[in-house]
């Protein structure tokens, strides 16, 4: 996304649709999870009203949930969803694939930036 090669999004948990770490995507991938994020409670929470419990345990497919501050590959549309309802979780720019940017303008998402000074820092 930043010019460079894409960089990991986390390996505990392992993410990303493909479950190399990395926030790669392919024809297969339907939900596009394209933005690496470092989820916050408040995210969680919206994500469960929405349909999508991320932090509830599921053995059968070896998930075992996420807890605030995790990092994970997040669907750009979930993204975007979160955006407008002002909960969207901070964005690893660097582990964010270049592919986001057809549903996400630089701006907003650099805006969202994790560890930068307009970016939150939860």
């Amino acid at each position: 996304m930043l010019g460079g090669a894409l960089q990991a999004c986390s390996y505990a948990p392992l993410t990303g649709f493909y479950r190399t770490g990395c926030c790669e995507t392919g024809a297969d991938d339907l939900g596009r999870h394209l933005i690496c994020v470092r989820v916050t409670q408040d995210f969680l929470s919206f994500s469960r009203q929405v349909g999508n419990d991320l932090s509830t345990p599921r053995p059968e497919y070896r998930f075992a949930g996420l807890t605030a501050g995790d990092r994970w590959c997040l669907c750009a549309l979930r993204w975007k969803e979160a955006w407008e309802a002002g909960v969207a979780p901070p964005v690893i720019l660097e582990a964010t694939h270049a592919a986001a940017l057809h549903i996400i303008d630089l701006d907003t998402l650099k805006a969202h930036a994790f560890g930068t000074a307009a970016g939150p820092q939860a």
